[in-house]
C-alpha cells in the first residue's frame, strides 16, 4: 500500500476542511510547496493534491499553488477539484502532474473519463466521494442518486489508472476511514481502490491492511499535520 500526504488547497493555503465543510477549514501552512517538500523529504512516494475551491468554481482556482509544489518536489503527484475538460486534463500532465483525478464529471460527463483514459493511459483516475453510500458531486455540494459501486462499474473497461474513495462523513473528523465500504468497493471492481477520508491512526492503516481488499493505497491529510500519525513509521509500516 502507498501512502498519499494529502495537501488540500485553499486560497492559496494548505488546509483541511472538516466533513467537507469549506467554512469549516483549518489553514496548516500558508506555503503549500514547503509542505510538498516537507513530506518529500520524509519520503513519501506520491502526493494527493486537492483544489477545493477549483472543485466549486469547476475550474482550476489554486494552480499557482499546484505548480509551485510540482515544481518544488520530483515525487509524482495526483490532483483533483475543478478538471472536468480535456484541455485542462492535458494541460495539468503537460505541467508535470503524475495524475488527473476526475470526480463531476465521472458522473456527469462519463464519455469524457473514457476519452482521457484512452488518450493518457495510467494518468486518469476517478474520485468517489460518498455520503451514506451515494455519490456527491461539486465540492460535495450537491448528492446524486447514484450508489458508488454502480458508478464505479460503469467504468471497469475504461483504463483508469485508480478509484480514490472518500466517505465524506469521516473526513477531517479523525474517526477512522469507512474499512467495510473501502473493501467492499475494491473487491467489487478489477481497478485499484485508494482510501480516503478519516484516515487517523497508525491502527486505521494497519486496518487497512487486513480489510480483506488489495487496497492500492491510503490518503491521509489532518493526522499528519497534528501528528497524530508519524509518516516515516506509516510509510515502513505499509511497507512491511
Amino acid at each position: 500500500m502507498i501512502l498519499y500526504p494529502a495537501i488540500d488547497l485553499k486560497d492559496g493555503n494548505c488546509v483541511r476542511l472538516y466533513k467537507g465543510e469549506m467554512d469549516q477549514a483549518t489553514v496548516f501552512n500558508d506555503n503549500p510547496a514547503a509542505q510538498a517538500k516537507a513530506f518529500a523529504d520524509a519520503g513519501c512516494e506520491w502526493l494527493h493534491l486537492v483544489d477545493l475551491n477549483g472543485a466549486f468554481a469547476g475550474a482550476p482556482v489554486n494552480g499557482n499553488a499546484v505548480e509551485a509544489i510540482l515544481k518544488e518536489v520530483a515525487v509524482p503527484a495526483q490532483l483533483g477539484g475543478g478538471i472536468r475538460d480535456m484541455a485542462t486534463i492535458e494541460g495539468w500532465l503537460e505541467k508535470g502532474l503524475q495524475r488527473v483525478i476526475l470526480g463531476t464529471v465521472a458522473v456527469e460527463n462519463p464519455d469524457l473519463v473514457r476519452e482521457a483514459a484512452k488518450a493518457f493511459p495510467g494518468h486518469v483516475a476517478i474520485g468517489l466521494d460518498a455520503r451514506n453510500g451515494m455519490v456527491a458531486t461539486r465540492g460535495w455540494a450537491e448528492e446524486t442518486d447514484m450508489e458508488v459501486t454502480a458508478l464505479a462499474r460503469q467504468f471497469e473497461d475504461a483504463g483508469v489508472a485508480a478509484l480514490i474513495y472518500t466517505d465524506i462523513n469521516r473526513d477531517g473528523a479523525m474517526q477512522g476511514p469507512n474499512v467495510e465500504a473501502t473493501a467492499a468497493l475494491a473487491n467489487a471492481v478489477s481497478i485499484p481502490v485508494i482510501a480516503s477520508g478519516g484516515v487517523s491512526s497508525l491502527d486505521d492503516l494497519r486496518a487497512l491492511k487486513a480489510s480483506g481488499a488489495a487496497l492500492d493505497g491510503a490518503i491521509s491529510g489532518r493526522a499528519l499535520y497534528d501528528g497524530a500519525i508519524d509518516l516515516k513509521e506509516a510509510l515502513e509500516l505499509l511497507k512491511a
